[in-house]
């Protein structure tokens, strides 16, 4: 049972949360709406150590509180919810879901990224929808490291720019043997890039030379501006409904013969096949893997010491492209961000 505080005059509250709040609750006869005026009962915002237009969510079995503020639900222009109408989002059922999720588990996640390659760092929006997620994240040069920290549940290259030495390489593959996980997106890039893209090659992902068009899948006529073809289902295709994801500038794979033969191959999103691999020299025509995940089961050693089964999991995106907030601000209407969060809590589902 989790109940939901909120620290409101009622008849003052805009009427989109108030709908909202009480349809949500009533999804579940375990969640329960409890309105308390501020004004009426100044003692419970010390009570509940929060401020007005507030929502506590606790869990008494958990022992677990957490608080959403209004402002993040309804989002308006100038930050003040109840003195505009114009919101710019609205995000009840995001901010609800995640609260929930935190009160009624106490089993948090830790993502890194990696740094020393040129990466692009995550996004506000990206660090926003893993937290709602409850992954934390923090950076990982992996030229200092001895390993891959125990407690990591996910690893994010984001759009590494130049090579891992053979070094760096070797920790990322000891560790996805280990059942680790890892989320790759790759970039543009002229330099060498052997060892990363011999990891995935030993993996059955072959990267392409050149970056690729659609002559048949591209926005507006711009061949670079790739609409692909998405094939998701179970976790990847949670919020999905478009299919309506952009990839600019990606590198684009071709399936090959993993190193071991426990390895499978997930291919989830395509050009179409009048893909075209376009380099200086060339241009190969073909459908290209825009998007795919390599999964292993590995028998691995638990803290007691027994052995245990774990999924291995390397997911890989042709374009860092992706998540670059300045394409998911300018086309609202995408999917990427949705396709990408799924990646990764398809990564802790499947831990």
């Amino acid at each position: 049972d989790v109940t939901f505080y909120v620290l409101a005059e009622k008849d003052s509250t805009d009427k989109r949360i108030k709908t909202f709040i009480n349809k949500y609750a009533s999804l579940s006869s375990k969640l329960h709406v409890k309105w308390i005026d501020p004004i009426l009962h100044p003692s419970a915002l010390t009570k509940y150590g929060t401020e007005e237009n507030n929502i506590v969510i606790s869990c008494k079995k958990t022992n677990r509180t957490t608080t959403v503020s209004f402002d993040d639900i309804l989002v308006s222009s100038n930050s003040y919810y109840s003195t505009s109408s114009s919101a710019s989002s609205f995000d009840g059922d995001g901010q609800l879901t995640s609260a929930l999720n935190y009160v009624t588990s106490d089993k948090e996640y830790k993502a890194y990224y990696t740094s020393g390659h040129g990466e692009s760092s995550l996004s506000s929006e990206v660090t926003s929808l893993l937290t709602k997620s409850r992954i934390s994240t923090s950076d990982l040069l992996l030229m200092t490291a001895t390993s891959i920290p125990d407690d990591c549940d996910l690893l994010i290259i984001d759009g590494a720019t130049s090579d891992f030495t053979k070094d760096e390489v070797k920790l990322l593959s000891s560790y996805l043997k280990k059942g680790g996980k890892v989320v790759t997106l790759l970039a543009q890039t002229n330099k060498s890039m052997k060892n990363l893209y011999g990891l995935l090659k030993d993996y059955g992902l072959t990267v392409q030379s050149g970056y690729i068009a659609d002559t048949e899948r591209s926005y507006q006529g711009n061949y670079y501006y790739l609409i692909p073809n998405l094939s998701v289902s179970g976790d990847m295709a949670s919020g999905i409904s478009s299919n309506s994801v952009m990839m600019i500038n990606s590198k684009g794979m071709t399936q090959s013969t993993p190193v071991r033969d426990s390895i499978s191959i997930d291919v989830f999103m395509t050009t179409s096949s009048n893909g075209y691999a376009v380099t200086e020299k060339k241009q190969t025509q073909g459908t290209y893997v825009l998007g795919a995940t390599s999964t292993e089961s590995v028998k691995v050693k638990n803290s007691k010491g027994k052995k245990v089964t774990k999924e291995s999991r390397l997911t890989v995106y042709g374009s860092n492209m992706l998540i670059d907030e300045q394409i998911t601000s300018s086309f609202s209407s995408l999917e990427n961000l949705t396709l990408f969060t799924n990646s990764v809590t398809a990564c802790l589902n499947n831990a």
